[in-house]
């Protein structure tokens, strides 16, 4: 009862709505993970539904943990049995419950995305696909999209239209076929063999519609075909589904999410209730009206008018700047100010950008001024070649037949076994359609390979049957000792230059593995595997540190910042070039910058450089279209601190100013050459009595500012039709 007072009419209607069908469209901002916590929190202790009966489903570990919390918070610890995580995580437990129906042993392991593109790339060795004419994340990518659509191998290849669906399909088969041997499945399989599941075995479907009395999911727009059907299945008995989402952040069609699952709920689910939150708890005035006034352009929406009660706040801050290094400068000198004057954490700062390219400056930049920051989707704890190696043993010890997995750890550290014996080893695999390790073990039996290689692989075998023995009855902390002293894996990382760091990296790893001691070693093994394998870049995310956040707008669904910097506002980049050709991904574009202003809380500064070099090219981009969008009332090109006016860092005003010369016009952001200085772009303009001084970026020698009756600039259409 104490979170239903907390909640305004709109929440409390969401959180207290009975059985049936109901759809909640949640703006940004509008405490949707308050609402679906009430909304559990009253349907357990007001209408009596046990907890174990309750399905949560969320997009991210870090909120299923978060809601968890709040839930055992407020309820005084009787959540028991209640069910929340992602989608892979349920479907991941469901397999390993009832996978042996449908050929899966308890003991799958899970591939993560470098596995799967190791697989896809031995599966092309084999087919003798060029991977110069063939990209093999390409090829991934294609399998995973028709997963998504619950296209097994077998249905895939009905609709095989194209050459190049013709050569995805051949390494669909081998890659699935691969997958089988080891016992493995990747991401997408999850939900798609626990589809296959429920269709196959309508009595283990049964068992699991009749315990989900009420099940609920966050994020609803974001799903995919696969994911709308496990929750459709599950729903059927009941009809109690509570979904939640905003259209307006659908922003994932890449990974398959289909804006249709939210936009047809009421088609599929007639009698569904909709409550929509309108409320924005997060922004102030300003910046949620320039996200609305960047929105309302896109057509397929679900109408809400968004409002809230914070203060008007502070103008967005447009800037543009001669170049991404400028740009840099901009945001880190402007960062600095921000812990100055408005007395800001560097963790409450966040630099959003739509291409992780462009991360690299922003970087250099902050280091150079000696900024703390942490970049989100870099090389991640679990994804450092330690880390991978150490679970990779572990992984083997779980599933021998992970053949993955025993490629890694089969010379590594080295012991002998070259590239030329794991090819026999694989081919011979191949041949006999058994996985890697059975492989090993009937060559080593037989004494297939010469002498020296056989010793090797007899060692290696020796010492790994051991370990998989041992595994069997230690805690897991002593496991990992046992691996890195029969390896010799220190000794192995201090052959590197940062070999100390990577220690400590391992030992942070044995840390984690502290955690389940207490389990027993089978149970610890599963448990510990299960969590880093699922585990995504936003879970790894310290909220405690005193950093600057890098993220690409992708990852920043579901955060939010006092301040908020979305560098790179420029058409090419945010929209993303190669959206212009598709007004579905146009759409989804505009709703990535949407996604983008409404994490900001209180400061929302944006910028564009007017010449870019990304991916080895110089680019010069127009400005965003979206900047077009926004109210000159709401935006400030000067900046919010009175020093603005006369340090600028680089960076340049840009108010859409135009002025005149006979009668031509020149606007900022207007191409120019000057006879003495070469070519540039028009950046900013101020009256000097009866004239005009213009400042212009050349290429070749640098800002220059010239008197306009006396510059004889000519204004050009682009830099190709310069002299």
């Amino acid at each position: 009862m104490d979170l239903l007072l907390s909640l305004n009419l709109s929440q409390r209607e969401a959180a207290q709505t009975g059985n049936g069908p109901l759809l909640i469209i949640a703006g940004p901002g509008s405490g949707k993970t308050r609402v679906i916590t009430s909304r559990i929190a009253h349907l357990i202790s007001t209408c009596g539904v046990q907890p174990h009966s309750i399905l949560a489903v969320t997009f991210t570990n870090k909120a299923a943990r978060e809601m968890k919390e709040r839930l055992v918070r407020s309820l005084d610890g009787s959540a028991e049995g209640l069910i929340i995580g992602t989608f892979h995580a349920v479907c991941c437990r469901i397999l390993r419950d009832n996978g042996q129906a449908i050929g899966l042993s308890r003991g799958f392991v899970i591939y993560d995305d470098d596995d799967q593109i190791n697989l896809i790339k031995q599966s092309m060795s084999e087919l003798k696909l060029d991977p110069k004419q063939y990209s093999a994340r390409l090829i991934q990518s294609s399998i995973s999209a028709a997963k998504s659509r619950l296209l097994s191998e077998h249905r895939h290849a009905e609709g095989v239209d194209s050459y190049f669906e013709e050569i995805v399909q051949r390494v669909y088969q081998r890659y699935q076929s691969l997958l089988n041997q080891s016992d493995a499945v990747d991401f997408d399989d999850l939900l798609l063999k626990t589809v296959r599941l429920f269709e196959t075995r309508p009595d283990i479907l049964e068992r699991y519609q009749s315990r989900y009395e009420h099940i609920l999911v966050d994020e609803f727009q974001d799903t995919n075909l696969a994911q709308f059907e496990v929750v459709r299945l599950l729903a059927a008995r009941h009809r109690n589904i509570c979904v939640v989402g905003d259209p307006d952040q659908s922003i994932y069609s890449w990974r398959s999410a289909d804006l249709r699952n939210i936009l047809s709920f009421e088609r599929e689910f007639p009698d569904a209730k909709v409550v929509l939150l309108e409320q924005n708890y997060r922004s102030s005035k300003t910046i949620l009206k320039a996200a609305l006034q960047v929105i309302t352009a896109n057509p397929l929406r679900k109408e809400k008018d968004l409002w809230t009660e914070n203060d008007v706040g502070r103008p967005v801050v447009l800037t543009e700047c001669p170049n991404e290094k400028d740009e840099a400068q901009f945001v880190v000198q402007t960062i600095e100010k921000l812990v100055r004057y408005e007395g800001l954490r560097y963790g409450e700062c966040a630099v959003m950008y739509r291409i992780n390219a462009q991360s690299r400056t922003i970087e250099e930049s902050l280091m150079r001024f000696g900024v703390p920051y942490r970049l989100v989707g870099g090389t991640r704890f679990y994804r450092r070649q330690e880390i991978k190696d150490i679970i990779a043993y572990l992984r083997v010890f779980n599933n021998p037949h992970d053949s993955v997995s025993l490629t890694r750890i089969i010379n590594t550290p080295g012991r002998g076994i070259g590239q030329g014996t794991l090819n026999k080893l694989q081919s011979r695999a191949g041949d006999q359609q058994v996985s890697l390790y059975e492989s090993l073990t009937h060559m080593v039996e037989e004494k297939y390979m010469a002498a020296r290689a056989s010793n090797a692989l007899t060692k290696f075998l020796e010492m790994l049957n051991w370990l998989i023995q041992r595994s069997r009855q230690t805690p897991l902390p002593d496991l990992i000792d046992d691996v890195l002293q029969q390896t010799a894996y220190r000794a192995y990382l201090m052959e590197s230059d940062d070999g100390e760091d990577r220690w400590q990296n391992v030992q942070e790893l044995r840390g984690v593995a502290a955690e389940y001691a207490h389990f027993s070693p089978e149970e610890a093994m599963s448990a510990f595997l299960e969590k880093v394998s699922l585990v995504a870049d936003v879970d790894e995310m310290d909220d405690f540190s005193d950093a600057v956040t890098l993220i690409t707008l992708h990852q920043a669904k579901g955060l939010e910042f006092p301040a908020v910097f979305i560098v790179g506002m420029e058409d090419g980049v945010l929209p993303y070039r190669k959206s212009f050709d598709d007004p579905a991904d146009m759409e989804e574009e505009c709703r990535l910058c949407y996604v983008g202003f409404t994490r900001a809380q209180h400061f929302l500064f944006l910028s564009r450089a007017h010449r870019r070099s990304l991916f080895g090219n110089g680019l010069a981009n127009p400005p965003s279209r979206y900047l077009e969008r926004l109210s000159p009332d709401l935006i400030t090109t000067r900046g919010l601190w009175e020093e603005d006016a006369v340090d600028r860092t680089g960076a340049i005003c840009s108010q859409p100013l135009t002025f005149g010369m006979s009668d031509d016009e020149f606007r900022v952001g207007d191409w120019v050459f000057h006879k003495k200085f070469g070519q540039g772009v028009v950046m900013d303009c101020f009256p000097d009595k009866s004239d005009l001084v213009v400042t212009v970026s050349f290429e070749d020698t640098g800002v220059k500012r010239l008197l306009l009756s006396l510059a004889r600039l000519e204004k050009v259409e682009n830099f190709d039709s310069l002299p």
